[in-house]
Formats: structure tokens, C-alpha cells, sequence
């Protein structure tokens, strides 16, 4: 188990909270440190959403709280129909994410009626504002989010997990028990992608000059996402369709192994020349390892014709894998020249740390 940026960001928002609320003597400033809870977010940017919705939140349930007591009273039940009442709003302004605050500040303000009944709410209501805000800081100052590395490394690592796969398919050198959970967990990486991509997506350069380069970085992230999803649905395709294999020619079964090797070869190579590992190569280097997708269609022709009345669903399990891998191939290509363009605009502008996130 590894500590995250955000577990330690809460910590620090709570004792900030709770500090901040002493500090101001707040008769109960453990309501700030609750509302830091609800408050803290992954992202700066979400941050921002979030204090605008937990303001609004906090302000439905302060008044639902005081509106309920001063007509009826802060029984029980009076308390439980305006925690329904306040639920019911949230729902209807579309502020789902806001109800667990909203209710602590209805509870917090609702559970007595002593003395001045109006500035008691006011100190509870201010009290939780202050852990909303306390929350926003500790976002906006400590450790801010490094989506970027987290997002390359993980398709980079699934990349490198689906390739060999691929590759061992091609062989049939695998353990079929083995490649099968695999398979789950890489679709399980590419969803975790899918996640760390909406988040740098989110994060906001303080620069305008910086837009540019982080518009043509979210245009490559995503295609190196679709490549990989691309890459596994070739293996799945490849694992499904074992048995087809092993009854193709060896002509055609070698031509796909040639281009296989081709593909995930390029697919590396493309990775680690996106952050400079490798130059960018030059355009006779380019007709090198161009893919010769005609010469493995070609060869899927002349075996369709050959076999066309022996056994159709073989012929289409076989159309399946070999269009999967053209499809691959297509992207890798789109990719290569992203990533070419790219370094003609920014040389040496893509920096990852070497280091592993979860």
C-alpha cells in the first residue's frame, strides 16, 4: 500500500481546518474538519467545482435548518423531514455530490436551539465554510497532481503488457489461464487510463503560452490511449481466435507474424520517441518500417478464395484477426505522425519521471 498525494492532502486540510477553527475559537471546529473531507479533490480544477458546489450545498442546508427551527422547532422527527427536504433540493439543482454536506450542516445547526439561535447557526455555518476553504488551499498550494507522468507511465506499462502478450500469441508460446486474467486486468488499466487522462485534461496552465503544447499533448494521450485499446482488442481477437491460428497456412500464419512483429516493434519505438528517448527518425528510416498491410491482405484474399467453400465461419474468425491487426497497424501509423509533428513544434518539451504510480 502506498501513501497518495490526496491521502496526505486530507490529512493537511483537516489539521489546517481544525487549526484555522481554534484559532477563530469556534465552540465545535471539528465541523471544519469535517467539510475538509467532503471538500479535498484530486485535481485543482475539480477543486474549483467543488467549493462552488459545497458553498451552494452549505447555504441550502444552513437555511433549511434555520427556516425548520424558528417555525417548528428542532425535534427528532423535524429534523429528519428537513434532512428529506434538503435532499430533495440537491437533487432537483443537480448538486447529488453537495448532500453529505448538506445534511452535516443541517444536523450541526439543528441539534440545539439554546441561547441565540441565529448566531449559533451563523458560527456553525461560518465553521464549515472554513473547512471548505481550508480544503481549496491545500489543493491549490501542496503537491499539485502530476497527471501527466501517471498518464503515460500507465499506458506505457499496459502498452508493454499487451505486447507481450501479442507477441507470445503469435508464437503460441503462452499459458491460456494466464493470458485470460490478464486480459481482464489490462481492460481494467485501460479504464484507469481513461480516468488519468480526464484528469490532466482538467488541469489548467497558468500560461497561455503553454496551451498549445497541452492541446497537442491531449490530441497525442488520447490516440496513445486508442492504440492501446487497439493493441488489446488485436490480442483478445488473437486469444479468441486461437484455434484459427493453428489452421491457417504457413504462409499466411508467418505473414502475420512478420507484421505482428512489425507492429509492436513500431508501437515501441513511437512510445519512447514521444519522450525523447529515441531521436525522431529520418523519412528514409520511415519506408523502413512501414507496415506492409497490402501483402498480408493480399495474402487473406488468395486464402478466401482457395477455401471459400470449405468453412465460412473460419474464413470469417480468420477476416476478424486480420482486419484487427490492419486497424492496429492504422493507428500506430496516425500515432508516428502526431508525435513527428509534435517534436517539429516542441523539441524536448515532454519530461517523465521515472518513477511508478498507482
Amino acid at each position: 500500500m502506498k501513501l497518495g498525494a490526496r491521502i496526505l492532502k486530507t490529512g493537511i486540510a483537516i489539521v489546517l481546518s481544525l487549526y484555522i477553527g481554534q484559532l477563530l475559537d469556534s465552540p465545535a471546529p471539528v465541523f471544519a474538519g469535517i467539510a475538509a473531507i467532503f471538500a479535498i479533490q484530486p485535481t485543482i480544477y475539480r477543486s474549483y467545482l467543488s467549493i462552488i458546489e459545497q458553498v451552494q450545498g452549505n447555504i441550502i442546508g444552513a437555511l433549511i435548518a434555520v427556516i425548520s427551527v424558528l417555525l417548528i422547532g428542532n425535534h427528532l422527527i423535524v429534523i429528519g423531514l428537513a434532512a428529506i427536504i434538503v435532499i430533495i433540493i440537491n437533487l432537483k439543482l443537480k448538486l447529488e455530490k453537495t448532500i453529505g454536506l448538506s445534511l452535516v450542516t443541517l444536523i450541526s445547526i439543528m441539534e440545539t436551539q439554546s441561547g441565540n439561535f441565529i448566531q449559533f447557526a451563523g458560527i456553525r455555518f461560518s465553521t464549515i465554510m472554513i473547512g471548505i476553504f481550508s480544503a481549496f488551499i491545500v489543493n491549490l498550494v501542496f503537491m499539485p497532481p502530476k497527471y501527466e507522468n501517471k498518464l503515460y507511465v500507465k499506458i506505457a506499462n499496459t502498452t508493454e503488457e499487451i505486447i507481450k502478450w501479442i507477441r507470445l500469441s503469435t508464437r503460441h508460446d503462452f499459458d491460456n489461464y494466464l493470458l485470460k486474467t490478464d486480459i481482464k486486468k489490462l481492460q481494467e488499466n485501460i479504464q484507469t487510463i481513461d480516468q488519468f487522462y480526464s484528469m490532466y485534461q482538467e488541469e489548467r496552465s497558468y500560461f497561455k503560452k503553454n496551451h498549445p503544447e497541452k492541446s497537442r499533448k491531449l490530441v497525442i494521450y488520447r490516440h496513445l490511449n486508442l492504440t492501446a485499446k487497439k493493441a488489446l482488442d488485436t490480442l483478445k481477437r488473437l486469444h479468441h481466435f486461437e484455434n484459427e491460428l493453428n489452421l491457417l497456412p504457413d504462409t499466411i500464419m508467418q505473414s502475420i507474424q512478420e507484421q505482428v512483429d512489425s507492429l509492436i516493434y513500431h508501437h515501441e519505438q513511437v512510445l519512447l520517441r514521444f519522450i525523447g528517448k529515441i531521436p525522431t527518425p529520418s523519412s528514409h528510416h520511415e519506408e523502413n518500417v512501414c507496415l506492409n498491410k497490402r501483402e498480408l491482405f493480399d495474402f487473406f484474399l488468395a486464402y478466401q478464395k482457395e477455401y471459400s467453400g470449405q468453412d465460412n465461419q473460419h474464413l470469417y474468425h480468420t477476416m476478424q484477426i486480420v482486419a484487427s491487426i490492419i486497424d492496429y497497424g492504422e493507428q500506430v501509423e496516425h500515432l508516428d505522425t502526431l508525435i513527428t509533428s509534435f517534436h517539429s513544434y516542441h523539441q524536448n518539451q515532454v519530461t517523465i519521471e521515472d518513477e511508478n504510480y498507482e
